[in-house]
């Protein structure tokens, strides 16, 4: 990766993490968006849920990851019905991956960059993370993820010392929430709040604003 690209992405500010539970996964994002020292959408959701069976988060561009949504979207619609069944959690994974890597080595004086997790449930009632960077390789999550966002350094620390294997969804949304915070505080691109999605076999739940802001509140 050249020098450019590294700058790029470092430049980067968000605050992205995704949980594995013993029951689903937990995915979670600050809320600010900014444009180098300005912050420009106090509300800017950075998780979202596609569809009925994925919840996607990104850190990059905002209007490469604006793009970036309504392409999976549609590709994921086309391919239900060609296929006549539902794409993967893996399948959804790589199909972003493969326009990450696409795009990013197109002739271009400004790169598409945007890095992204990927988190559903199978039609087998399986539950998945991914991780895909910014050039398009794909991982799968066993434990804690946050992808290439600003606040990654004091994410993955806080989760290195913290995150126990085999806790529940509940639990992983308290972790999530203390991750986003602990970011939100030495991470001046991340901050304003967040956004939790707990996904299980059952299905996908945006966990109601005010559960959030109530551990929010009671950890500040």
């Amino acid at each position: 990766m050249d020098e450019d690209l590294k700058k790029s992405i470092l430049k980067t500010g968000t605050s992205l993490v995704g949980i594995v539970c013993k029951d689903g996964v937990v995915m979670a994002g600050d809320r600010k968006a900014t444009a180098g020292t300005i912050v420009l959408n106090k509300e800017s959701q950075k998780v979202l849920q596609l569809n009925d069976y994925v919840v996607i988060s990104w850190t990059g561009s905002v209007a490469d990851t604006q793009l970036l949504k309504k392409l999976i979207r549609a590709e994921l619609r086309l391919k239900q019905l060609r296929d006549k069944k539902r794409p993967t959690i893996k399948e959804t994974a790589n199909l972003v991956a493969m326009i990450a890597y696409k795009n990013i080595r197109q002739p271009s004086m400004i790169p598409f960059i945007a890095g992204t997790m990927i988190g559903g449930f199978n039609e087998d009632e399986t539950v998945e993370l991914y991780s895909i960077e910014p050039a398009g390789s794909v991982m799968l999550v066993n434990d804690f993820d946050a992808n290439f966002s600003s606040g990654m350094p004091y994410i993955l620390g806080l989760l290195e010392r913290l995150y126990k294997k085999g806790l529940s969804t509940e639990e992983g949304i308290e972790l999530a929430i203390d991750a986003i915070m602990a970011s939100s505080e030495r991470d001046t691109a991340s901050g304003h709040g967040v956004d939790v999605f707990k996904i299980t076999k059952n299905g996908i739940e945006h966990v109601a604003k005010r559960k959030v802001e109530k551990i929010y509140t009671e950890q500040e």
